[in-house]
């Protein structure tokens, strides 16, 4: 890490003029719009699974969108990686669980349960949709559904991830405070640790030593989500040493093209996790350095941001689509196409509608400031680094601009 990253990391912001005996919080860490940018290209590879899947493409447009995307459940790996980078980044200094907590509530839960309220809708009212049991409808609302493998597909299947995010930020509080007092040194060995666990239940899964499946387990993502921490801290100590962004997104897209050469499931994760691992640092430091990267565009950010919303809305898409098309159509490849471009561009329509009418206005509502809550002084707003590198309004106080965005 080059000494002007470390400046960047640590400088704290003159006290205002004119103020007097002023307390002014050290600055937030800087935007890391790549990793925005990122996060929309693994949501497109679960979009493109989800399209294999369903066989939209018959004979040679089949074999293309399988070799292509048959490997896009690794973007959720990459979520988790991702998770556990972001957290640690944007996590403040004396933050209680609670509030902690409340942040993260107000972040994914209204659109979950919105789109839960949808797959319910059709669960009732669509063919080729089955009807769930009132507890697993419950269990997914509460986000347990994953910790029972027979339900971890119950109503919105994608929402079987949201439960393994839920433990993790049940245990975050925990994990950062170990990572605080953690040096470098045994930061690395923590994240070697976790490497380890993953290479260890892949092979326990690949010989059938557990008799449940781990690939949607929350425990066992767990590793995962730590070794994204890890960097993280790393990183912000000044201490990462890996490769650049061209050679870690090399390292990645050889990891996914390995993915079918494995045992389905779980064991994917061994494939991809080096590749992710070393990406999303390598898309950090290119931020804080000032290097090119290509996963900063601006309308990579902007697809970023939709993310969680079309990754929550996608596949409800494909699933309704399914009373028109059938199941497995297996269209030709310009057929193939247009139907795929039709359910990505309602997809995406519907993400948006999600993210400006529910996503934002639901955590603007849920953060709002209870009433005689101290009023802090206004500030000049930070850059966001877990969603955009977009302005916010003038005016707008960092605890407020940080609630809302987180």
């Amino acid at each position: 890490m080059t000494t002007a990253t470390t400046r960047a990391l640590r400088t704290t912001p003159p006290a205002p003029t004119g103020t007097t005996n002023a307390r002014v919080p050290p600055a937030a860490n800087p935007s890391l719009p790549s990793l925005t940018g990122l996060r929309w290209m693994a949501a497109l590879l679960v979009f493109g699974l989800h399209v294999n899947n369903f066989g939209y493409f018959g004979g040679t447009g089949g074999h293309l969108v399988s070799w292509g995307f048959g490997a896009g459940a690794t973007g959720v790996s990459f979520f988790f990686v991702l998770s556990g980078f972001v957290l640690t980044w944007s996590a403040r200094p004396g933050d209680r669980p609670l509030a902690f907590w409340r942040r993260r509530l107000a972040r994914i839960y209204p659109v979950h349960l919105v789109t839960l309220a949808v797959a319910l809708l059709m669960g009732l009212t669509l063919a080729h949709q089955s009807e769930p049991a009132p507890q697993q409808a419950l269990a997914n609302a509460l986000l347990l559904h994953s910790w029972w493998h027979p339900w971890w597909q119950t109503l919105n299947p994608v929402s079987w991830s949201l439960a393994c995010e839920a433990f993790f930020y049940a245990g975050f509080p925990l994990l950062i405070l170990l990572l605080r007092r953690l040096g470098p040194r045994s930061s690395a060995a923590l994240g070697a640790l976790s490497a380890a666990s993953v290479l260890v239940l892949a092979w326990s899964d690949a010989h059938h030593w557990w008799t449940y499946t781990l690939y949607s387990f929350p425990a066992a993502r767990l590793p995962e989500f730590v070794l994204g921490a890890v960097t993280a801290r790393l990183v912000l100590l000044g201490r990462w040493r890996g490769p650049g962004l061209e050679a870690s997104l090399a390292l990645a897209i050889i990891g996914y093209f390995l993915v079918p050469q494995v045992t389905p499931g779980y064991s994917a994760t061994v494939c991809t996790l080096a590749g992710f691992v070393l990406l999303i640092p390598a898309a950090a430091v290119a931020d804080l350095n000032g290097l090119p990267s290509l996963w900063r565009h601006r309308r990579l950010v902007r697809l970023g941001e939709l993310s969680f919303a079309f990754y929550m809305i996608h596949l409800l898409v494909l699933r309704a689509a399914t009373n028109l098309l059938g199941t497995k159509p297996h269209f030709g490849v310009l057929a193939g196409l247009a139907v795929t471009a039709t359910a990505f561009a309602i997809s995406l329509g519907l993400s948006w509608v999600l993210y400006e009418a529910v996503e934002c206005p639901a955590r603007r509502l849920l953060l709002r400031r209870r009433r005689g809550a101290a009023q802090e002084p206004r500030r000049q707003p930070q850059p966001d680094p877990l969603l955009s590198h977009r302005e916010v309004p003038t005016g707008t106080s960092e605890s407020e601009r940080r609630a809302e965005k987180e």
